[in-house]
């Protein structure tokens, strides 16, 4: 059996992750109202610490209360009370028992905030997201005291993270969010130091990078999320990404994560999106649903030698390892099999061929309607009740620690809603007190 799974991987600060495994960030939405860690998040990530990754990053720990992912976000806005140093501290034990790294990753949403949390969220250029449904507003554009304001926070929640006890963050600048929105010529019109030339649109993800750096010391393991491209036309193409990590590798960046695509082209779920899609100038030999951006990652590691992360599609031993000796990744992340069965490091470290491919078995509608999926918008709500499904599946691990594969997507969509529903009342409750 090979051990190309079982290496320890040392990154540039000096801290070496105990395999090449890692679980990816994945929203879980079990914070409380006031964004601070609960009981069944630390029950979440004790089962997937014991479940063999040499590492765990977080979902979303959001920077400011306004502009959260989904309600249920960690939220570090601010110097944190005693309360929640020790429910950050918690979290980050329970979550790294088995000997593992934990990281946070620290995110900001932007323009992709909800209506029902926020009907005008700041973003880089008043450029409303192009999805139908009216789930997000229209936004304004940030001043420049607003962006550095938002510089301060990261840094000011990744020493909090560090202080709690996690061992490394992430920066999100992938999938449209803020740093995502800046980045991309499409969302970011701004005619200032933040807008226009690609230098002055990366300015604010390299001055978080530089304060965050700052804020947790040299030896502290600091990551970025990064999209290969936005795969839209007029948006962040892969040569403008190739740049951006260049940037990131001379300015101290330990890790890269390689992944693609926002709201407007879910790239990040395997999928076509609602926007026309930007084919990229490069190869993709690989298969579609089996690491779907190992090549982009083949072709930034021409041009950095920082480690880089490749997460997105991942199910067989094999394309792993082969990801691994191609030199397409140093570390391979995990989302959706972890969703079910949390030992799946585990079972792949001692040889499993292959990990269960949960969502080819769930379906939006019955056979006898089949004909329907060609409709675009049944397409986007079969791929958002799959996603659903999962986020399903967290609950359960987090309240009972069990998952219940056998739950349909409409049952798993029903109970989303009443989760964010209860989520959104108590929010409301809790601010107006």
């Amino acid at each position: 059996m090979s051990d190309l799974l079982t290496a320890p991987l040392e990154l540039p600060c000096g801290a070496v992750l105990p395999n090449r495994i890692a679980k990816a960030a994945m929203t879980e939405g079990l914070a409380d109202a006031d964004g601070v860690p609960t009981p069944a998040l630390e029950r979440l990530y004790g089962l997937w610490s014991d479940g063999g990754a040499g590492m765990l990053l977080t979902g979303n720990v959001q920077v400011d209360a306004d502009h959260l992912e989904r309600p249920g976000n960690v939220i570090i806005d601010r110097e944190p009370d005693a309360a929640m140093r020790a429910a950050l501290a918690s979290w980050a034990k329970a979550a790294s028992r088995n000997g593992n790294h934990v990281w946070a990753q620290i995110s900001h949403a932007g323009r992709q905030t909800q209506k029902v949390v926020n009907p005008h969220p700041k973003a880089p250029s008043a450029v409303k997201l192009g999805l139908p449904g009216g789930q997000f507003g229209q936004p304004v554009a940030l001043t420049t005291a607003e962006i550095e304001e938002i510089v301060r926070r990261f840094a000011l929640a990744a020493a909090a993270l560090k202080e709690a006890g996690f061992q490394g963050v992430q920066i999100h600048a992938a999938h449209g969010y803020l740093f995502s929105q800046f980045l991309s010529p499409r969302s970011n019109q701004r005619d200032d130091a933040y807008g226009g030339s690609l230098e002055n649109r990366a300015r604010i993800l390299l001055d978080t990078l530089g304060a965050v750096r700052a804020a947790v010391g040299p030896a502290f393991p600091v990551a970025v999320k990064l999209n290969s491209a936005d795969f839209q036309k007029g948006g962040f193409a892969f040569e403008d990404s190739v740049q951006v990590a260049q940037w990131l590798e001379q300015n101290g960046v330990d890790l890269i994560e390689i992944s693609g695509g926002t709201y407007e082209q879910p790239k990040l779920l395997g999928v076509e999106g609602v926007e026309v899609e930007e084919k990229q100038n490069l190869a993709l030999s690989t298969q579609k649903r089996e690491a779907y951006f190992v090549d982009f990652a083949k072709a930034m590691h021409e041009k950095v030698s920082v480690p880089l992360m490749v997460t997105g599609g991942f199910r067989l031993r094999a394309a792993m390892e082969s990801a691994l000796a191609s030199g397409g990744a140093d570390l391979i992340g995990l989302g959706r099999p972890l969703c079910v069965d949390t030992d799946a490091p585990a079972q792949l470290l001692k040889g499993a061929a292959e990990l269960p491919r949960y969502e080819d078995s769930l379906a939006l509608l019955p056979p006898w309607l089949s004909f329907l999926q060609a409709s675009k918008t049944i397409k986007t709500m079969a791929t958002f009740s799959v996603q659903y499904w999962f986020y399903a599946q967290l609950e359960e691990l987090g309240q009972r620690g069990v998952a219940q594969p056998g739950m349909s997507v409409w049952k798993a969509t029903r109970n989303l809603m009443a989760l964010q529903k209860r989520q959104l009342k108590e929010r409301a409750a809790r601010r107006a007190r």
